[in-house]
């Protein structure tokens, strides 16, 4: 029997890299899925890449509240239950001094990043019947310092609190929620931090961090979508509450 057959997933982020992947390793493994993004064009271009069958996708913005109620809303009607939710959606912001950071940039990041991350589970988990998964999309970012990343870190570490704390509310549930925390993954997110930090010599970004990572290497997306796969099925029925490092080994040098 596939992992999640007859499962109905919901994947924010969906039309990323890492959601990309995770989508279509749950399609393999049985499920439907729902993919939700910013912007329309790339969610039906994602739908199309993943073959279109088993695959609904709807544009909202996971920061505002009636936008979520509307994928909520979505999910509902089309699957009148979710089992898996793949919380992922997310933006990496700028690279500047906490001296320098506007404002404007600082809130737009804690609100896609924190308050959607808060959003999706407020309405998705009514949707969800005793066994179901969450599965939150954090960073190693949020279990350290980073310099010059004063929001993104912050944020990060505010998904890591959030996930442990709905993890004890929703135990009576049997709903497990659990969160995965990525080293630098080679997808288009990284390209923009090596951009930022590396000016204009974005390898030397990457060779510093890949010298940061045991495994001598980035993740790949298809790296951290087997553990979000994990996470989602039976297999990893007796976690919740976890902050899982998918990170070649980053972070067992703190």
């Amino acid at each position: 029997m596939k992992k999640l057959e007859n499962k109905f997933a919901v994947i924010t982020g969906g039309a990323g890299g890492i959601g990309k992947a995770a989508a279509e390793l749950f399609l393999k493994e049985g499920a439907s899925v729902l993919l939700v993004d910013l912007k329309e064009e790339d969610l039906k271009a994602a739908a199309e890449e993943l073959g279109g069958k088993n695959v609904e996708y709807i544009a909202a913005d996971v920061s505002k509240e009636d936008e979520v109620k509307k994928y909520a809303q979505y999910a509902k009607d089309k699957f009148e239950h979710v089992d898996v939710f793949f919380n992922n959606a997310g933006v990496e912001g700028k690279i500047k001094p906490i001296t320098e950071h506007p404002v404007k940039e600082f809130d737009h990041l804690m609100g896609v990043n924190v308050r959607g991350t808060w959003l999706g589970m407020k309405f998705i988990i009514p949707l969800m019947r005793e066994g179901g998964s969450i599965i939150n999309t954090s960073s190693v970012a949020g279990m350290r310092g980073m310099a010059n990343l004063s929001p993104y870190v912050t944020s990060k570490h505010g998904v890591d609190g959030m996930t442990r704390t709905v993890a004890l509310e929703m135990a009576p549930s049997k709903i497990r929620v659990n969160a995965i925390n990525p080293s630098p993954v080679d997808n288009d997110m990284m390209r923009s931090v090596e951009s930022g930090m590396g000016g204009d010599k974005p390898e030397e970004a990457r060779k510093q961090f890949e010298a940061m990572i045991p495994l001598g290497r980035y993740a790949e997306n298809k790296d951290i979508a087997d553990v979000v796969l994990f996470l989602a099925s039976e297999e990893s029925r007796f976690l919740t509450g976890v902050i899982l490092p998918v990170d070649g080994g980053m972070t067992a040098k703190l």
